[in-house]
């Protein structure tokens, strides 16, 4: 248990980060339930490994964590997506009506979608660069991979994810009451 001024250091350096581990685990599990558990867990081994942090970024490495945390949790559950290997919006809106909303809306849950459709290395990248705002280092260091693929793993991401919303909405059929 830590004490004293490691645990100021803690509560300083690594829980700002709470946000940003949820969001990467709930990404990465496509499940807010197990996300919760999983960056709780990697919250925890924060907690029992952070007197050999000394110094760096915290941040970084609670994700890199929180990261571990998620793969493992995946092997238990027999639903692991090898990320060792990675295979190759909305218009602004002027003002706030029920149809703008609900077009906004639809545009959202079109966008999540497409990012969940992902393969789980790239969508782990993306949501790292642009929803969490990771450097190209940081997320080199997360990751394990060397800053020169992260940057083309990261285009070819976003080009999977261009092309994903290219692709018409697929309309459902309305049933005549």
């Amino acid at each position: 248990m830590l004490e004293g001024e490691d645990r100021e250091r803690f509560e300083a350096t690594v829980l700002p980060h709470l946000d940003a581990a949820f969001n990467l685990a709930r990404w990465l599990l496509r499940n807010s339930a197990d996300a919760q558990d999983v960056a709780q867990e990697a919250l925890l081994r924060a907690y029992r490994f952070f007197p050999s942090f000394r110094a760096g970024n915290a941040r970084a490495w609670l994700l890199q964590i929180v990261r571990n945390c998620c793969y493992t949790f995946l092997q238990r559950q027999s639903v692991f997506e090898d990320v060792g290997e990675i295979e190759e919006a909305a218009l602004p809106v002027e003002r706030q009506t029920p149809e703008s909303l609900a077009l906004a809306n639809a545009d959202r849950a079109r966008l999540s979608s497409a990012l969940q459709d992902l393969p789980a290395g790239f969508r782990e990248i993306l949501v790292l660069r642009e929803l969490e705002g990771c450097s190209y280092k940081e997320i080199a260091a997360i990751t394990g991979r060397p800053i020169g693929t992260v940057m083309s793993a990261l285009a070819r991401a976003r080009q999977q994810l261009r092309n994903s919303l290219a692709q018409p909405p697929k309309v459902e059929a309305r049933r005549e009451l």
